[in-house]
């Protein structure tokens, strides 16, 4: 084969990407503006429905899906605001898999809150594969300390929500809700705790726009599935505002949805009363300071790449299944366990492509890496487990399952600038290096 040269995971930027930046800064707005706020309107229609042609800008669209997607600058601050607007602080646990990227249990630490890691199943879920929590350790782990538990779609495949609500319920009896301090903040998270009135579901969806899952017999996608949801916009995700990421949330009892976006808005943009856009009108310049808060937001140059990212994502996600079809069929062929995308109860949004090569301990797995690397493949590893890392301890023995399933795992590349010869070179590279390791 004539080499190539195959990037991991590049950003997929159109020109029509390219145009509404430069008309956005063309415009004289380029801070959080009317971009950030027809993109949340968006991406709430699309959470809802799965559709991305729904006019939002339109009067009867965009009333029905205002206030129900905050856009911010990462995921990590949007998992960190949803902690927080449950109340998570000091003296609190925060339950999160042992398997999983940093900013899962970072959010909660940002909050003062304990994270308590949950070994995964052993070799994952049985069916996709995918490192989900061990349910009965996290049954187990649960405490009256515990104010939320923080599910992993990784890779876009969609945890088992079902059970995790079942054993959150099961175990509300633990459950304490704080009550308010007497501040606006303390006072709506005192609220939403005894809404709720067990364990917070907050889900990490970083990877996950667009998945779905069949729950209670209804089809239902990311973002509508659990209490709170967080969504990554990275350069690296499928769909990207270069930074970025949003929350979102469930209808909770007896709360205006346009009071939760309200104060989204004060925690992100350092309590103040007014955004920029507000301000801007004649005569409202005069503002207040609610809470000493944080700086978070998104901007409108973000806000349009999004914009013409969400026109082209369900394309986007074809592509996607289309590349996963053929890396399945060589990894079938090799006898190399991958994740499973798509159940019958299951849509996932093919975010990674994670492969595990039998027999191999973590030294030959690096190796292969290499041998990807030297014909021009770049491959990389998710995740190096939480436990292994030296913020949360460099000790896996207590999470053997997280690590077992690290030390054979390789992530092909897998993204949607891949031409249909990129994916057979990458399919008969990966043969070969298979073949040789074997020989």
């Amino acid at each position: 084969m004539e080499k190539r040269t195959i990037s991991f995971s590049p950003p997929d930027i159109s020109e029509s990407e390219i145009a509404e930046v430069a008309k956005t800064l063309r415009s004289g707005w380029i801070t959080t503006g009317p971009r950030t706020k027809l993109l949340e309107r968006r991406l709430a229609a699309y959470i809802e429905t799965g559709r991305t042609d729904i006019d939002c800008s339109k009067e009867e669209a965009g009333l029905k899906y205002a206030h129900r997607v905050v856009c911010l600058n990462s995921a990590t601050a949007a998992e960190e605001l949803n902690l927080r607007m449950i109340g998570v602080g000091p003296g609190d646990e925060v339950i999160v898999p042992a398997y999983t990227y940093t900013s899962t249990a970072s959010a909660a630490i940002h909050c003062g809150a304990t994270v308590k890691f949950v070994d995964i199943r052993k070799d994952g879920d049985p069916v996709t594969h995918m490192p989900e929590m061990d349910y009965e350790k996290l049954e187990e782990a649960i405490t009256e300390k515990t104010k939320a538990v923080v599910p992993v779609d990784l890779g876009g495949i969609v945890a088992d929500y079902d059970r995790i609500y079942e054993i959150v319920e099961k175990k509300k009896g633990l459950f304490k809700p704080i009550e308010s301090d007497g501040s606006p903040m303390g006072d709506l998270a005192s609220r939403i705790q005894k809404s709720i009135g067990r364990v917070a579901v907050v889900a990490d969806c970083a990877h996950s726009l667009g998945a779905s899952r069949i729950t209670g017999n209804e089809k239902k996608y990311c973002g509508r599935i659990a209490d709170f949801s967080s969504f990554s916009f990275h350069a690296v995700k499928n769909f990207t505002t270069a930074e970025g990421g949003a929350s979102t949330w469930l209808p909770i009892e007896g709360i205006d949805n346009s009071e939760l976006y309200e104060m989204y808005q004060l925690l992100s943009l350092h309590g103040q009363n007014k955004d920029a856009l507000t301000k801007n009108r004649v005569g409202a310049w005069e503002y207040d300071i609610i809470g000493p808060w944080y700086k978070c937001n998104m901007t409108d140059i973000m806000a349009a790449i999004g914009l013409r990212q969400l026109d082209r994502y369900p394309g986007l996600l074809r592509r996607r299944r289309q590349i996963l079809t053929a890396y399945d069929k060589v990894c079938d062929e090799l006898g190399i366990q991958h994740l499973v995308h798509h159940t019958d109860n299951m849509d996932s949004s093919n975010h990674l492509y994670t492969i595990r090569i039998p027999g191999i301990d973590e030294e030959t797995r690096n190796r292969v890496i290499v041998m990807l690397a030297e014909r021009g493949v770049a491959a990389n590893v998710h995740y190096k487990p939480l436990p292994m890392m030296t913020a949360y301890g460099k000790d896996c023995s207590a999470y053997p399952n997280a690590y077992d399933y690290y030390h054979n795992l390789v992530t092909l590349p897998f993204h949607t600038l891949l031409s249909d010869e990129d994916v057979e070179y990458v399919s008969d590279t990966l043969r070969n290096v298979i073949t040789e390791m074997r020989a």
